[in-house]
């Protein structure tokens, strides 16, 4: 297993890409060589465990939770993973099959603190509150300790806040940057493998791009000319991001311009991206991805200039001076909350998570989370559409730019998407769904 993987990553790297994630036969592979290690492979077997195995309902997430809940139970043993050590990487795992164990291990008192920290940090619970909720009903200290801290938002209020400045290279597309100049439609087949996907983006030449092999991979060499400046890019252009709804188009700029995400193979979040006009599902899209979007005037910014982000103020300037290159204003500050939980998704699943717990320990509504201001009522009724979407949210209507969370019902996807939103919905770490 171990030499066909590392052949793999050469194959790979001769691609300029990362090596893909294990699979669920090779995780099988990997669990029988933790059992008993080759000599000299311990911590390269450790890493493989941690790093590069998909969190969520993959099927390789499966076969590693198994593995760790054996561990922890002690009715598996292996010389590289601890009780311990199997308990606080059931942790990392977001959601799924790691939460019953981890649930379970509330009760084992050696392990107890562990797995408390662990589900403390976890948003992904779903149906399984209620197994945390009736342990802690029932006296124990740790399950209490967990529902306290959700809470108290500690899963949030212990992310850093969004710096009060952001130094960042400019990486400039100027005019028009649609979806399909980000995720190109005849690379398609690739999209769920994100680091691969991402060489195509921006591969046709145009004004002030020049891809390394037009038509084929986009312009690498200079995306990582300028990542030697020292600072993280910053994607700027005229208009971003119209034409169709592409998540991979996002997946892709992230790629480039995001941050790792700490136990998460082949999959980036964060980053800031600036546009005079940003197309709103793409808009939404970044959001959701934990970026943070920033509408202005982007006529000063170019290729290379290393700028000063002031998110709070409104404000960038060039690096180091107080020359001001443009001023904006946020489209909502729940944007701030949103970079903060890593995104919208995360946000909205942990403001959820942490009003049940309030609930149920009888606390008024938190006051952690920044709300969206209600819109003015113009008096006037409502569309059909706005009573449709107000139907969903359990209102009468919604008016333009209301803030509103409708049930969803239904999700559909088509052949080329189909792969990416089954990818989604395993990282949502969602093991069943409830009868409507």
């Amino acid at each position: 297993m171990l030499e066909a993987y590392r052949k793999h990553v050469e194959e790979r790297a001769a691609e300029g890409v990362v090596a893909k994630p294990l699979d669920a036969e090779q995780v099988a592979a990997l669990v029988e060589l933790l059992k008993n290690p080759p000599a000299g492979e311990e911590s390269f077997l450790y890493e493989l465990l941690s790093t590069r195995i998909p969190p969520g309902v993959d099927e390789a997430a499966y076969v590693k939770a198994g593995f760790l809940a054996a561990v922890a139970k002690g009715e598996v043993s292996s010389p590289v993973v601890s009780a311990e050590q199997a308990t606080e990487l059931l942790g990392t795992m977001q959601g799924g099959y790691n939460i019953a164990p981890l649930v379970e291990l509330l009760d084992v008192d050696a392990l107890a603190p562990i797995a408390a920290k662990a589900l403390s940090h976890t948003l992904l619970m779903f149906d399984a509150f209620h197994d945390v909720d009736e342990k802690a009903k029932a006296g124990n200290a740790f399950a209490k300790q967990v529902m306290q801290s959700w809470a108290d938002a500690e899963w949030f209020l212990e992310r850093p806040k969004l710096a009060d400045k952001i130094t960042m290279t400019v990486f400039k597309v100027p005019g028009e940057t649609n979806t399909d100049d980000l995720s190109p439609a005849q690379d398609a087949w690739s999209r769920p493998d994100i680091p691969l996907h991402a060489q195509a983006m921006l591969k046709n030449a145009r004004p002030g791009i020049e891809p390394d092999e037009d038509g084929v991979i986009g312009p690498i060499t200079a995306i990582n000319s300028l990542k030697e400046q020292g600072f993280p890019l910053v994607y700027v252009g005229d208009v971003v991001g119209t034409g169709s709804s592409r998540k991979s188009a996002t997946n892709s700029v992230l790629w480039h311009m995001g941050d790792d995400i700490p136990f998460v193979p082949n999959k980036r979040a964060g980053g800031i991206c600036i546009g005079n006009k940003i197309a709103p599902i793409f808009f939404n899209t970044m959001e959701d991805a934990g970026a943070l979007p920033i509408e202005c005037d982007v006529t000063r910014l170019n290729t290379g200039d290393v700028i000063d982000i002031y998110p709070y103020e409104g404000k960038i300037c060039r690096q180091g001076t107080d020359e001001v290159l443009s001023t904006f204003k946020l489209k909502t500050d729940v944007l701030l909350d949103e970079v903060r939980a890593g995104g919208r998704i995360p946000l909205i699943i942990g403001r959820g998570l942490t009003d049940k717990a309030r609930e149920a320990l009888g606390l008024d509504a938190s006051t952690v989370f920044k709300r969206a201001a209600p819109v003015v009522d113009s008096g006037k009724g409502y569309t059909l559409a706005q009573k449709m979407v107000g139907k969903a949210c359990g209102v009468k209507g919604v008016r333009p730019n209301q803030y509103c969370e409708p049930r969803m019902t239904t999700v559909g996807s088509q052949d080329t998407t189909g792969p990416m939103t089954r990818d989604e919905l395993k990282d949502l770490a969602c093991l069943a769904f409830p009868p409507i």
